[in-house]
C-alpha cells in the first residue's frame, strides 16, 4: 500500500510527491524544491521516516518542476525518469528561471526516456506511465491502479488544465489526451496535480468547465 507525502515548493507552489510503500523505498515526483530549506524539508521527511529514495519521476520538464532536479538527484545519487520528448524543457530550464530572477543549478545528470504503458516499479509498488501531451510533448501522468491514484502533473488541475500557450503546447492534443487517457479511469480516482488541491476523476468530469459535456 502506497502513503504519499505532498510539498508545496518554489513561489509558484508547485506541488512535489514523496510516495513510498511498507518497503520503505520511495519515489520524489517532480521535485522543484527551489532552496536549500526547501531541500532539507525533503531530507528530515526522508530521515524521520526512514526513507530510502531510488528514483526521481518527472511528469514533464517545465523549469518549475525542476528546481531542484539537480540538487537531489545529486544528494541520494538518484536515476532520473522523464519522457524524451521534454528534453528541450529541460535544457532551458536554467534561461527560464534567469527570466524570472531565479537560479537553479544547471541539470546535468542523464536521463533515462520513459514511454506511454510503461510501468515504474519502487518497493513493492508500481506506477503505470500515460503519456498526456498538451501542455508540453512530453507531458505524462503516473497512475497507480491498486489504490487509485493518478500524478497528474499539469495535465489536469481542480477545476482546469494545463496551460497550452507556451512552447510545446497544444490545447487540442491536450484534451485529446485527457479524453483519451483519463476520462475512463474509475470515478474515484484521487488526481493529484502540478499545482493545487487534489480532486477526483469524477468530480472533474461532473464540474470541469474544460470537460463538459463529457
Amino acid at each position: 500500500m502506497i502513503e504519499i507525502k505532498t510539498f508545496y515548493f518554489n513561489e509558484l507552489r508547485e506541488c512535489c510527491y514523496i510516495v513510498w510503500d511498507q518497503t520503505k523505498e520511495c519515489v520524489i515526483i517532480d521535485p522543484g524544491c527551489q532552496t536549500d530549506n526547501e531541500l532539507g524539508r525533503l531530507d528530515t521527511f526522508m530521515r524521520d521516516n526512514l526513507l530510502k529514495p531510488v528514483k526521481i519521476l518527472l511528469t514533464h520538464g517545465h523549469f518549475d518542476h525542476v528546481m531542484g532536479l539537480e540538487n537531489v538527484a545529486t544528494k541520494w545519487d538518484l536515476p532520473i525518469y522523464m519522457h524524451l520528448n521534454d528534453m528541450d524543457q529541460i535544457k532551458r530550464a536554467v534561461q527560464y528561471c534567469a527570466m524570472f530572477g531565479w537560479e537553479i543549478k544547471e541539470i546535468t545528470h542523464e536521463i533515462t526516456g520513459i514511454k506511454d504503458g510503461e510501468t515504474i516499479t519502487f518497493g513493492a509498488s508500481k506506477l503505470k506511465v500515460l503519456h498526456t501531451p498538451g501542455h508540453t510533448q512530453g507531458g505524462v501522468c503516473f497512475y497507480n491502479k491498486e489504490q487509485k491514484v493518478l500524478f497528474s502533473g499539469d495535465t489536469l488541475f481542480e477545476g482546469s488544465i494545463g496551460r497550452t500557450d507556451h512552447p510545446g503546447g497544444n490545447y487540442d492534443q491536450l484534451m485529446d489526451s485527457i479524453y483519451k487517457k483519463l476520462r475512463g479511469l474509475p470515478l474515484d480516482t484521487q488526481v493529484l496535480p502540478g499545482h493545487g488541491e487534489p480532486t477526483t476523476i469524477g468530480t472533474e468530469l461532473k464540474s470541469n468547465p474544460f470537460l463538459q459535456p463529457y
